[in-house]
């Protein structure tokens, strides 16, 4: 049987009801919470802790918070009035049973239908995404095949005008060579094959046949000179250093950090300069490197919404490097854009898989700026996580430690204060 909890504090606005109460010691993802319009359950073994409110609320704009040992609610009134109580006056075991199973069903209802509005919703995204994409392809092809057919036109007519110049220029040597008179030998040899006393039409018509043979070598030796005489081949030797992983042997992650590489190296190739957009810039900023080094350049000389823009090339150019999300997550907290800052952060810790040493000092890093965001929205149980899971990477970092000691002190603070 479960211990029912009956200690807790409680206190109330027009509009808000405050409850908290005490965790008793127990882990907090032990803690089981459930929350109707008018019913409230916490199950945290071995102890139970319901009600059955004096009024329903609004159980989505309600919330709970989780930390030192207590649980904090914030629940909204449906209608602003102050309660008499916090649980009904009077409720026998067939009405509690009734409401609870009313409860049950609203939950399981409204997250059916919240189910099926993420289903559609994803169908629908990814049917725009389709077309978006069929669309950019289609284009790109079109592109493509206009730049073929340009070019194809371009060396047609480039070639047409070189074999217009090619038989103009044949067409000069031949008349050049007629008009031009025999010499030397070949004088000789016209005068001795000439017959004495024949008419002119009656003269043999060899020379001529004889000239056309002189031009077709000449112009064969032509052509042999032009064609480059073939290269040598030859062969290039490649070796590859080893791999020295940081860990060792007895506590070797060989294959996580084989697969960390490996994603490494798929990002590095993952480059989208094909994309129209990209074909006015310079061959550096087509670079995601040297855009990272011209952020961070910009970021030392507090120019971060120039470092903003330089990291969103970078990533549209390869959305998958960690360290550009990193750094643009930097970028946003001191621009106070927390949400973008969390989402940032969040981005580059799902790309910062499989946890490895090699990536440790980043994780660090997207730990501490999510959780440093969510302590300026003052969500400070968020924050709180996020400084603990960074502490968990590098137990010994003293800065992190103070850091998530403050935090605990400043929930402590706000609980007490809402005792009081």
């Amino acid at each position: 049987m479960p211990v029912r909890v009956s200690e807790f504090s409680w206190q109330q606005t027009p509009a808000t009801v405050f409850l908290s109460l005490p965790l008793r010691g127990v882990c907090v993802r032990d803690a089981d919470v459930f929350c109707g319009e008018i019913y409230l359950k916490v199950n945290f073994p071995p102890f139970l802790f319901e009600v059955f409110l004096y009024a329903p609320i609004d159980d989505e704009k309600s919330k709970a918070k989780i930390g030192n040992d207590v649980i904090l609610f914030t629940l909204c009134k449906k209608e602003p009035v102050l309660w008499e109580s916090l649980s009904m006056p009077s409720v026998d075991k067939e009405m509690m049973q009734k409401i609870r199973e009313k409860s049950i069903l609203q939950a399981q209802d409204k997250a059916k239908e919240i189910t099926e509005a993420k289903a559609v919703a994803k169908r629908e995204d990814q049917r725009y995404a389709l077309g978006m994409m069929m669309k950019i392809e289609e284009e790109e092809r079109k592109k493509i095949e206009d730049m073929k057919e340009n070019e194809r036109k371009k060396a047609t007519r480039e070639l047409e005008a070189w074999r217009e110049c090619q038989r103009k220029a044949d067409g000069q040597k031949r008349a050049q060579r007629r008009e031009r008179p025999p010499q030397g030998k070949q004088a000789e040899e016209t005068k001795a094959l000439k017959p004495q006393g024949l008419p002119q039409k009656a003269r043999p018509t060899h020379l001529p046949t004889r000239g056309r043979n002189w031009e077709n070598i000449f112009s064969e030796k032509l052509k042999e000179d032009r064609v480059p005489a073939p290269r040598t081949a030859g062969s290039i030797q490649i070796s590859f250093t080893p791999r020295v992983f940081p860990t060792a042997l007895r506590e070797s992650q060989v294959a996580e950090e084989e697969e960390w590489l490996h994603k490494q190296a798929e990002a590095r190739r993952a480059m989208s300069t094909d994309l129209p957009e990209f074909f006015d810039l310079k061959e550096e900023e087509k670079n995601s490197d040297w855009l990272k080094d011209k952020g961070n350049k910009l970021f030392a000389t507090e120019n971060y919404l120039a470092a903003v823009d330089a990291y969103n090339l970078a990533i549209r150019l390869n959305c998958k490097i960690p360290l550009l999300y990193l750094n643009r997550a930097a970028c946003h907290l001191k621009l106070k854009n927390l949400h973008k800052a969390i989402e940032d952060s969040s981005k580059a810790l799902e790309l910062l898989t499989p946890p490895v040493a090699d990536n440790a000092k980043a994780r660090i890093k997207a730990h501490i700026r999510r959780g440093t965001a969510f302590c300026r929205l003052e969500l400070y149980v968020e924050g709180l996580q996020d400084y603990e899971a960074a502490l968990k990477i590098d137990p010994a970092n003293t800065v992190v430690q103070n850091d998530a000691e403050k935090i605990r002190n400043i929930i402590q603070g706000t609980i007490l204060r809402s005792h009081e």
